[in-house]
C-alpha cells in the first residue's frame, strides 16, 4: 500500500485499503468537509470508493489519459 497512505489524513494513515475505500471522501488530504458536502450533493459521491467509480470522473479519466 506503498503511496497510498499518504494520500490520506493521518487519522486513516494505517487502515487497511479496504477500509480506505469505504471512509468519507474527506479523508483524502486536500479535500475539506465542504468540497465533500458538494461532492455529495452533486454526485451523491460519500466514500472514496463513490469518487473511484464515479461514471463521470472514469469518463474524464479516459479522455485525459487519451489525450496524452
Amino acid at each position: 500500500m506503498a503511496g497510498i497512505a499518504d494520500k490520506f489524513d493521518k487519522a486513516y494513515e494505517q487502515k487497511p485499503v479496504e477500509e480506505l475505500a469505504d471512509a468519507p471522501v474527506a479523508a483524502l488530504q486536500g479535500v475539506s468537509d465542504g468540497d465533500a458536502e458538494h461532492l455529495k450533493a452533486a454526485f451523491n459521491i460519500k466514500t472514496v470508493r463513490d469518487l473511484g467509480t464515479n461514471k463521470y470522473f472514469l469518463w474524464a479519466q479516459a479522455v485525459a489519459k487519451l489525450a496524452e
